[in-house]
């Protein structure tokens, strides 16, 4: 059965990509193929005569199977603002991404869609990442940057992709902040008070060592789950 799971997290810059590259290569160690798909990014600079985004270049890099950027990134913004100023109108089209996502599916065993932002986030005028999440009827995996502030922003999160009526396959902490006091105690709090499993603790970490930080999950064999979820 196939899977795929959709990555967003408590804020912005809290490691949702290389959490994502970090699943990516724990799962192709466990024997399956994956690729990873950023349906909308902004910041993106020109190469090869087109815009691409740094986060959806690691995603191309990473995957299992040879994929067109674009297969990857189908909405890339230049301005490095929120998507929903960056598009310029553009309408981010959810069949759009829709058949693009289904076309990855039948290249791959496990497809992660990450989002932009957190679930709030707007990806568009009209379309937001908890929009996306529902319309594609995907089981949801929660990046948490470990922060002050982090539990409020992860339990409002958690409560959010409830009430979207979508599952959470779990939530990864990620230590953004190398010097944070109390981390620990932190942790042990939003393990105590968030209803799903704890898939990994992410170091700090200055460059991406995604050998390193895919060691650092633990993942279940998600061959069986349905992704089929209920709006």
């Amino acid at each position: 059965m196939k899977s795929a799971f959709f990555i967003t997290g408590t804020d912005t810059n809290v490691g949702k990509t290389w959490t994502t590259i970090a699943l990516m290569r724990n799962l192709q160690m466990q024997g399956l193929s994956t690729v990873g798909m950023k349906p909308v990014a902004a910041g993106c600079e020109w190469h090869d005569g087109m815009l691409k985004n740094s986060d959806a270049l690691l995603m191309q890099q990473y995957a299992s199977v040879s994929l067109e950027y674009s297969q990857i990134n189908p909405y890339a913004f230049e301005a490095a603002i929120s998507p929903h100023l960056a598009c310029g109108g553009v309408d981010v089209s959810v069949d759009v991404v829709s058949d693009g996502f289904t076309r990855l599916q039948q290249r791959a065993d496990v497809v992660l869609v990450e989002g932009a932002g957190g679930w709030y986030s707007p990806m568009s005028g009209v379309l937001d990442n908890a929009g996306l999440a529902q319309a594609l009827r995907l089981p949801v995996i929660l990046v948490v940057g470990v922060r002050l502030g982090c539990i409020n922003h992860a339990r409002l999160t958690m409560s959010a992709i409830r009430q979207a009526g979508l599952s959470c396959a779990g939530w990864v902490a990620v230590q953004i902040d190398q010097a944070m006091p109390g981390f620990d105690g932190n942790l042990t709090y939003l393990r105590e008070r968030l209803d799903a499993p704890l898939l990994g603790i992410l170091p700090f970490s200055a460059a991406g060592d995604f050998e390193l930080l895919a060691a650092k999950l633990s993942l279940p064999n998600w061959q069986k789950v349905d992704v089929n979820q209920k709006k």
